[in-house]
Formats: C-alpha cells, sequence, structure tokens
C-alpha cells in the first residue's frame, strides 16, 4: 500500500471554506479512482494560517498514476486553489505503508497492560 502526502497552507479565515472546496473538488476525485483506499484530511491553526494535510492511501503507485497522471510526484491541483492557498507546492511524497494498528488489528493488546 502506498500512502500520497501533500501539504497546502491558506489563511485560518478561509480553512473551513478550503475544506468545503477540497470536499467537492479533489475529495470526490480521489475517492472515485480504482485503487484507492482513502484520504485522511488533517488541519492544523498556527496563528493567521491554516496548514491542510491530504494524506490519501494507494493499492499501487499504478493507482496513484490513474489520479495524479503520468508523474505521480506532481501535485494536483484545481483551478480555484489559487483563491485559497498561500503557496502551491510543487511535489507530494509517496510512503511504502509498512504497518498498521488500530482497535481492529489483529493481536491488539496482547501482552500489554493497561496503564
Amino acid at each position: 500500500m502506498i500512502a500520497r502526502i501533500w501539504r497546502g497552507i491558506t489563511l485560518a479565515e478561509r480553512a473551513d471554506a478550503y475544506v468545503a472546496h477540497l470536499a467537492d473538488t479533489l475529495l470526490k476525485d480521489v475517492a472515485a479512482t480504482p485503487g484507492n483506499r482513502g484520504i485522511t484530511v488533517l488541519r492544523r491553526l498556527q496563528g493567521e494560517h491554516s496548514e491542510i494535510v491530504l494524506i490519501s492511501l494507494w493499492d499501487s503507485m499504478d493507482a496513484v498514476r490513474a489520479f495524479a497522471g503520468e508523474n505521480p510526484e506532481r501535485s494536483v491541483y484545481y483551478p480555484e486553489d489559487e483563491d485559497y492557498l498561500l503557496e502551491m507546492e510543487p511535489l507530494v511524497r509517496h510512503y511504502d505503508v509498512v504497518d498498521t494498528a488500530g482497535p481492529d488489528a489483529p493481536g491488539r493488546g496482547a501482552g500489554r497492560r493497561a496503564r
């Protein structure tokens, strides 16, 4: 599995509107792409700015290419993004997902004591 991570900065007062814009554009396109396993939107307020981080999970780099095009390292932007973002980062990062954990993971809590 592949994790694709993108980061952007918007004004704090525009963060909610930008997240709504993402829901209408990129999030729908990601979800409709075969091989996508989901996307998470993170937001961190930093004074007058808001950092937005998108983490999408994919079956393979071929699935990423189906969404992002032949150069999957390049960020995907929509025309309206310029109305929200203070900078347009040209590249994303991809990582191999090597392990996951959660409440439904097999063996969770085995050998552990509550603290």
